[in-house]
């Protein structure tokens, strides 16, 4: 059992093993991070996330370059253990039973950090029910609703069955968690059901912390109050007000908003964005990261074992990188994009040549992140390729199954690659996984990255480049706002300021684009050694050293856990 945690961290996704797909993309690596470091530091803390037994899902490209998904197949007895707790939580009336799993994510020492997994499935709930948390972000409102019951409710049931005490911070990793607040007023009510002095609320709001990632409406979660009362029942729903609902809706953000003492945006400029969205609210800010070793490719991990032996312990001790030798970081980079140009050629038959400049680009593909950006002038492009520097682009990245707007992206950025070919070499890799994003992001010479400001909330892709000494050449929205020192750690795209309807020109953008590879990226790599293993180093040293889960969840203590 577990006997003391001092922070319950909820997320609906948790990557914290590469064969356990209990993730969709950067919410669950964070997660997944998060713990790491956790561990690493021996922050007393437990995670709680859904077993999703069906994964997110196995993502195949035809021939055409349309995706289609299968379930995920894995075994969870290979890697979860059984705990032999259950609860019950109450579903429209129906008794469900929730089982919980463990797995325990290890530190650099010996503590560790338990994640416990709730499952469903089970001989006592009907068939519809043993399926609530097999499928991550699968089904319909009603199917998410009832999920967001089982983490947040049945999460907070279960650690109170596994007798884990000390518990003073509930962590809320976006809003799909926030139910557990309900949860906890239910206890507060139970507890001093007759105490009329007692504010409820305000003892729910000390215990909880609240952390949302998106700036686009669309994305947080809201369910219809007849929905919310008939999945509910009274005893839950009653303990909701004008005040925790939005404009006649449960929205989970709004929700979680109310029942916080603490709230943050994942950067500083999602932190501004926020404030506006949620002006009455008070949101901080504080920066992702990433967890270092976990995305270090072999060949750079040996390279800082030899010159910082403490980069393990002190994610800042990075800094020092800036001391090492040209040729060692130029090895070591090599070495890593070896290993990726090989998994190319195996895996798509293309041909690229690991002498050629290559470019990364690997998102969740939605339109807004704009992945076929690069391909808005396709003579320029060609052009770029045949005289300035041959151009190579690797991207992979998974549409949701509901998002056809998702799906013909990834299908039009496929078709335009065989047509740029063979002045511009592209591939688009399938089923992108943490495995294949840690080949990637080490992989690559440049780690573009085109989204529609404001949109991009943080971003962590360009940081796990950054630890490799892969410089990134971006939209300045999310964490590049802060990690673009121009021509140091990396390149802008375009200025730091948006049109007259709050949004960027993809005409624009895309000039600026080409204009920053013909005149600084291009010819730096190909005529300039020197100069580009000097951007590689201070890629290290001043992106890897700070954008890390280090230094993020020293600020989550210091100013959500325990202030």
């Amino acid at each position: 059992m577990i006997s003391q945690a001092a922070v319950a961290y909820f997320s609906m996704e948790i990557g914290f093993h590469p064969d356990i797909p209990t993730y969709a993309g950067g919410l669950g690596m964070l997660a997944g991070d998060t713990v790491r470091s956790a561990a690493d530091m021996g922050v007393p803390m437990v995670a709680v996330t859904l077993l999703h037994r069906s994964g997110y899902f196995f993502q195949r490209i035809d021939a055409s370059g349309w995706q289609t998904e299968e379930p995920v197949r894995w075994v969870v007895e290979d890697y979860l253990q059984p705990t032999g707790v259950t609860v019950d939580i109450d579903i429209e009336g129906r008794r469900v039973r929730v089982q919980a799993w463990r797995y325990d994510v290890p530190g650099a020492d010996s503590h560790q950090v338990p994640v416990i997994l709730l499952d469903t499935d089970v001989p006592d709930n009907s068939p519809w029910d043993r399926q609530l948390t097999s499928f991550l972000y699968g089904g319909d409102a009603h199917y998410r609703l009832c999920q967001e019951v089982v983490l947040g409710i049945g999460g907070v049931r279960i650690l109170r069955a596994l007798g884990v005490e000390g518990i003073q911070r509930f962590h809320m990793n976006e809003g799909h968690a926030a139910l557990l607040t309900l949860e906890l007023l239910r206890e507060h009510h139970e507890q001093l059901p007759n105490d009329a002095s007692s504010d409820h609320f305000e003892a729910v709001r000390r215990q909880c912390v609240f952390t949302t990632h998106t700036p686009v409406p669309a994305g947080h979660d809201q369910f219809e109050l007849d929905m919310v009362n008939r999945v509910l029942g009274h005893g839950q729903a009653c303990l909701l007000s004008e005040r925790i609902c939005h404009e006649g809706r449960l929205n989970m953000t709004y929700l979680a908003l109310c029942l916080s003492h603490y709230v943050n945006g994942v950067a500083k400029r999602h932190g501004d964005v926020s404030r506006n969205m949620f002006a009455e609210y008070r949101v901080d800010s504080i920066t992702n990261g990433v967890h270092v070793e976990n995305w270090l490719s072999p060949s750079f991990a040996t390279l800082f074992d030899r010159h910082i032996p403490d980069w393990r312990q002190d994610s800042f001790s990075l800094r020092a990188a800036l001391s090492i030798p040209d040729n060692e970081v130029w090895q070591a980079h090599r070495s890593a994009k070896q290993c990726l140009i090989e998994y190319i050629n195996r895996e798509t038959n293309s041909g690229f040549d690991v002498d050629n400049c290559t470019l990364g680009f690997a998102r969740r593909a939605a339109a807004y992140k704009r992945g076929d950006l690069i391909f808005t002038d396709i003579e320029r492009l060609r052009r770029l390729s045949r005289e300035v520097g041959k151009i190579q682009l690797v991207f992979a990245g998974k549409a949701h199954p509901n998002d056809n707007e998702g799906k013909r992206l990834i299908q039009h950025i496929v078709q335009l690659g065989r047509s740029i070919a063979p002045d511009v070499s592209v591939v688009y890799l399938s089923n992108y996984d943490s495995r294949l994003a840690r080949l990637l992001t080490s992989g690559v010479d440049v780690w573009l990255n085109t989204p529609e400001p404001p949109l991009e909330a943080s971003g962590t892709s360009g940081m796990k480049a950054a630890m490799n000494g892969v410089p990134s050449l971006s939209i300045l929205d999310g964490w590049w706002i802060e990690g673009c020192i121009e021509g140091t750690t990396g390149w802008a795209i375009g200025a730091d300021d948006l049109g007259a309807n709050g949004t960027s020109s993809r005409v624009v953008d895309s000039r600026a684009l080409y204009d920053k590879l013909e005149t600084e990226v291009l010819p730096k790599f190909y005529h300039d050694r020197t100069g580009w293993l000097e951007i590689m180093r201070h890629a290290i040293a001043l992106n890897g050293s700070f954008f890390n889960t280090q230094r993020m969840l020293q600020q989550y203590v210091l100013r959500a856990y325990y202030e």
